[in-house]
């Protein structure tokens, strides 16, 4: 058998833990720490809608929708649009499906129909399969994965000049991601994490049981993603930020929405406080998740950026 390609392991490995593995066990993503998230989301989709000029047939889409939850509390702000889940697992599409009954569900960007489309994407990119490339003292390797092992077989993919050991991840299925938003001039809010500024080094990790695991070992048992380049999704396309998580959501009015769900329901005061502190905390998710847009060149700022 031919060493495999790690981008190619990455993408088999993460196919196969999503429609086997309830990754809730694993991680907990902003959707499900509170209905805020979800809420705010779709208030920023329908103000952004009427900075369209509220076109008809308007789609909202949503990229890794995982159980469901982020849509299902952005339609409580934003009932009228018409829903779009891009998903490939039939387990997450069952779940998804019990929360948004009238979505329409897409394997691939290429099968929703041609018309103004809003796309969410919580934690996608983050999941696309990276190539990993090492400097050694004869040039740039790629790395594969033969037998539970990395394989570095020599490439010349055009790379910058770093020093002896450097590695670099490149994800070109992000980047093509993003060229087909770009191309039918949608609107894209991406949050994940990653630096704002390009720069060397692994960050590739695997999550399993909740804890941290070797990325090669047993394929589909764990969750494997890589920090995203926010920077290089930003040299292609036209966007607005990075900005961190917590600025964006306090800009939105995270605080001021828990606060008057906490007043209705004081049973959950305390958790919607909790929830709203790990989602803005510089030491929890708050510095390290950012939020970049991608609109149409000339688009007005969008909320959140200013």
């Amino acid at each position: 058998m031919q060493p495999e390609r790690f981008d190619h392991f990455m993408a088999r490995a993460n196919a196969a833990y999503y429609a086997t593995h309830d990754f809730s066990q694993d991680f907990t993503t902003a959707p499900e720490l509170t209905q805020v998230f979800g809420e705010l989301l779709g208030a920023w989709a329908k103000t952004v809608w009427a900075m369209m000029g509220a076109p008809e047939g308007i789609m909202l889409a949503e990229a890794g929708p995982g159980r469901g939850v982020l849509m299902a509390d952005a339609m409580r702000v934003w009932p009228a649009a018409n829903v779009h889940l891009l998903e490939t697992s039939p387990r997450l599409r069952a779940q998804q499906a019990a929360r948004v009954p009238r979505a329409t569900w897409h394997e691939s960007l290429a099968t929703i129909p041609p018309g103004p489309l809003i796309l969410l994407a919580n934690e996608f990119l983050d999941a696309l399969p990276v190539r990993q490339f090492v400097r050694r003292p004869t040039g740039w390797v790629e790395r594969h994965v033969s037998h539970g092992a990395y394989v570095e077989i020599p490439t010349d993919y055009p790379l910058p000049d770093d020093p002896e050991g450097s590695v670099r991840e490149v994800n070109e299925a992000a980047l093509d991601f993003c060229a087909a938003l770009a191309v039918r001039g949608a609107i894209a809010l991406f949050i994940d994490y990653g630096p704002a500024q390009s720069a060397p080094g692994e960050s590739v990790q695997a999550i399993a049981g909740g804890k941290y695991a070797d990325p090669l070992t047993t394929p589909g048992t764990a969750d494997l993603t890589a920090h995203v380049d926010f920077a290089a999704i930003k040299a292609r396309h036209n966007a607005q930020g990075p900005v961190k998580q917590n600025e964006f959501l306090t800009a939105l009015g995270l605080f001021q929405r828990s606060d008057a769900l906490a007043r209705k329901n004081p049973a959950r005061a305390e958790a919607l406080k909790l929830a709203a502190r790990r989602l803005t905390a510089p030491e929890a998710m708050g510095s390290l998740f950012k939020c970049l847009a991608l609109c149409p060149k000339g688009f007005p700022t969008l909320p959140g950026f200013e």
